[in-house]
C-alpha cells in the first residue's frame, strides 16, 4: 500500500513538473497583407500591369486604324471584285483574333509570374513563423484571420501579429 501511495506521489511530482505549453497566435492576413516584401511585389506587379495595359491599348488603336482602311478598301472593291473583298475582310478579322489571342496569353503569364511570387512570398512568413516559433520557446504559434478564423479568442499578450510583422519587415529590409 505504502508502494502505491509513493508511486501515486512520485506520478503526482512529476506531471507538476511539466512545462506548460507556450501557444501564441498571428493574424495571417495582416502579416501578409502589410509586409512590405508583398507590398513591393504589387507595386512592381501594378507598373507590369500599367504598361502592358498601355501596350496593349497602342496595339488595339494601330489595329482599328488598319481595320478602318482594310473596310474602306474593301467597300471599294466589293463592286468588282466581291471574292477579293471577302478575303482582305477575313484576313482583318483572322488578325484580331491572333491579337486577342496575344494578348490573352501574355495578360495570363503576367498572372501566372504575379502568383508564383505571391506563393513564395507565403511560404517566406510560413517559414519565418516557424523559425521565430522554434527560437522563442513556443510550442504552437496558431493562425487565423477574418475568413477562417482558427483562434476565436486569445489573450492579447499571446498576439504575436506586430512582433512577427516587425521582425519580418526588418529582415527584409536587411536583405534589400
Amino acid at each position: 500500500m505504502k508502494n502505491i501511495i509513493y508511486v501515486a506521489l512520485a506520478m503526482l511530482v512529476l506531471a507538476s513538473c511539466e512545462k506548460p505549453n507556450k501557444i501564441g497566435f498571428v493574424d495571417n492576413g495582416t502579416v501578409i497583407n502589410d509586409f512590405q516584401e508583398k507590398k513591393d511585389l504589387e507595386a512592381k506587379f501594378q507598373v507590369k500591369e500599367e504598361a502592358f495595359r498601355k501596350r496593349a491599348d497602342s496595339i488595339g488603336q494601330a489595329f482599328q486604324a488598319e481595320a478602318q482602311k482594310g473596310q474602306a478598301e474593301a467597300q471599294r472593291i466589293a463592286r468588282s471584285n466581291r471574292k477579293k473583298a471577302e478575303e482582305l475582310m477575313g484576313g482583318l478579322q483572322q488578325k484580331q483574333q491572333q491579337l486577342q489571342q496575344q494578348m490573352q496569353i501574355e495578360q495570363q503569364q503576367l498572372t501566372q509570374a504575379f502568383q508564383t511570387e505571391i506563393d513564395s512570398v507565403i511560404v517566406k512568413v510560413k517559414d519565418f513563423v516557424k523559425d521565430y516559433g522554434k527560437a522563442n520557446g513556443y510550442n504552437f504559434i496558431l493562425g487565423t484571420s477574418d475568413a477562417a478564423a482558427t483562434v476565436m479568442y486569445g489573450e492579447e499578450q499571446n498576439d504575436l501579429t506586430q512582433v512577427i510583422l516587425d521582425a519580418l519587415n526588418a529582415e527584409y529590409k536587411k536583405e534589400e
